[in-house]
């Protein structure tokens, strides 16, 4: 049996899985806000409620925002600041008494959507993530990509692409630059770029995502604007992805992947960027859907039966 522990900014869920992936207990509560102590003794009390109703002791997998630092076993990176310079991976050991493999939220996405999701039985797969921010992981052969630095798959603080004049410098992003692929793709990025553009100046005149594509598929033609940058703009770092990794399948997650249109109009876009004269690369909405962090975090033990996989 494999547990997972999704631990999100809102709420921490907790899964357990049997060998061929059905779920056998399932619990969530709401995390508790800026208090670590409180955290852990959350996911404690989460991993006793699912052994007990499955009726065994399982693996422990935890999805993470952020990332632990290989340098000093610390989290870094994460939106969850109450985590940021704590040991997380060496507490839940001690206190949860046994091993605890543990991984960026985005890499787990990726490794689900590739062990019995989406891209099931893909060699190579790029899981991506289009929500608050931006973020992505890439499974080989059913292994994650960890990377050396623990960032493999971070492409939403990479340039975007193959700018045009009016998107230079870009917006500034969190990290301290300005023009990486989150400010233009995340869920607030879209909002952003049609709010300037139709001259919007306060918060209630933004629209979300799936309201803009709503509006464009009903013939509005600001909106329809909107959503063909945003489709270039994908399209563009898309392809970027695909010109160093090559994969069999992109699998999106996140809020703005259920903007249906994109499945249709990105392959038709993304050829003119990739180097190559055809591409064979799917596109593919996420199987799990939210689910998908919880149960790449209990995959992140290996699969004894078929090899499986495992986080390096």
């Amino acid at each position: 049996m494999r547990i997972g522990i999704d631990l999100g900014g809102t709420k921490i869920e907790a899964i357990a899985l049997g060998d061929n992936g059905e779920t056998l207990a399932r619990r969530r509560t709401s995390s508790p806000q800026g208090d670590y102590e409180a955290t852990l003794a959350a996911i404690r009390g989460l991993l006793a409620a699912v052994e007990g109703e499955a009726g065994g002791r399982g693996s422990i997998g935890v999805a993470t925002p952020g990332a632990l630092s290989p340098a000093s076993g610390l989290i870094v990176n994460s939106n969850s600041h109450w985590l940021i310079g704590r040991p997380l991976a060496k507490d839940l050991q001690s206190r949860l008494g046994r091993p605890v493999r543990l991984a960026n939220d985005a890499d787990c996405f990726a490794l689900s959507e590739a062990v019995d999701g989406a891209a099931c039985g893909a060699y190579s797969v790029f899981g991506v993530i289009l929500g608050t921010g931006v973020g992505g992981g890439i499974v080989i052969d059913g292994r994650l990509l960890r990377g050396a630095n623990a960032i493999a798959g971070e492409w939403g603080h990479n340039p975007l692409p193959w700018p045009v004049d009016d998107e230079r410098p870009g917006p500034p992003c969190y990290c301290g630059r300005r023009g990486c692929i989150e400010t233009f793709l995340s869920g607030p990025g879209l909002a952003r770029d049609h709010a300037t553009s139709i001259g919007a100046t306060s918060t209630g005149a933004s629209m979300a995502g799936a309201d803009i594509a709503a509006a464009a598929a009903a013939g509005d033609g600001s909106c329809r604007a909107t959503m063909a940058r945003f489709e270039t703009r994908l399209a563009k770092a898309l392809a970027s992805v695909i010109n160093v990794i090559d994969p069999e399948v992109i699998v999106l997650g996140g809020g703005v992947s259920n903007i249906e249109r994109l499945y249709q109009n990105l392959p038709g876009l993304w050829g003119e960027y990739v180097f190559s004269d055809s591409v064979r690369t799917r596109l593919a909405a996420a199987r799990h859907g939210d689910s998908s962090g919880v149960r790449g975090a209990a995959w992140l033990w290996p699969n004894q039966q078929s090899g499986g996989a495992i986080s390096s």
